[in-house]
């Protein structure tokens, strides 16, 4: 599982921790693409309305696969003593 959570963070397809609903992964997909969020949730949705029940198989399976995005410290820093 540890290789496709790294190809997925590789190709820029991570949840992101800010501007979630459910999973991020709209967010994530729309981040990838340069899409606003709300306009890759509108996609999903209008895709759901055209090919119906895809989108309920799919979300989950991206939501698994694709890895949380990680929370990035600052460096620089000597550690406390």
């Amino acid at each position: 599982m540890n290789t496709v959570h790294d190809a997925m963070s590789r190709q820029g397809l991570v949840r992101p921790r800010e501007g979630r609903m459910l999973g991020g992964v709209c967010a994530g997909l729309g981040r990838r693409f340069g899409l606003d969020p709300w306009i890759a949730r509108l996609l999903f949705m209008l895709i759901l309305f055209i090919i119906p029940g895809s989108q309920i198989l799919i979300y989950p399976v991206l939501w698994i696969l694709m890895p949380s995005e990680q929370p990035q410290y600052a460096t620089g820093y000597p550690p406390a003593v």
